[in-house]
């Protein structure tokens, strides 16, 4: 069974029923926006992989597609030592997909909970979203009370980040 075919046996066991839009392979946010376009009204996301300077802890960055990040902020802001993008091997062995394939749906293939989930706060407000099925040839389009219904179902713990308002001056004014 494929990484896709798992998301959405899932789902449709436990009663969701997102829009499914099918595309091509889409491994960055900017070559999936040309598909995003007819999809109005819909948050899109970012979704990174990210461990921390030892390498003991890791987490899934959600955030809006169009923030500008600056990792060293991040880490200030968690708490924790400098961050960088985890390897295709931990991704693996931590979230069960390949890079270009990361979303909200690899925590599923997290059985003990290694990875912390970090959610852009401005996604906690948006109606709906928008996320791969662990395969960037599809997106699944899900409501805020389905995004926190999901989280419940598996107790996925969250901490929601309050990115700062973006400016054309400072990209980040943390």
């Amino acid at each position: 069974m494929t990484e896709k075919e798992k998301v959405m046996t899932w789902l449709a066991e436990n009663g969701f029923e997102p829009e499914i839009h099918e595309h091509p392979a889409t491994p960055t946010v900017e070559s999936a926006k040309q598909y995003w376009a007819e999809l109005d009204g819909v948050q899109h996301s970012k979704n990174l992989f990210l461990r921390n300077h030892k390498g003991n802890r890791h987490y899934l960055l959600i955030a809006d597609c169009d923030r500008p990040l600056d990792l060293r902020r991040l880490a200030a802001v968690i708490g924790d030592t400098r961050l960088s993008f985890g390897s295709e091997e931990r991704l693996m062995k931590y979230l069960g997909v390949r890079p270009g394939s990361v979303s909200l749906f690899s925590l599923l293939n997290d059985e003990t909970g290694a990875v912390t989930l970090l959610l852009d706060a401005k996604l906690l407000e948006a109606p709906k979203l928008s996320f791969h099925p662990n395969d960037n040839t599809a997106s699944l389009v899900i409501t805020q009370a389905d995004l926190r219904r999901f989280l419940s179902l598996r107790n996925i713990p969250y901490r929601p980040i309050p990115f700062p308002a973006v400016s054309t001056e400072n990209q980040l004014s943390w």
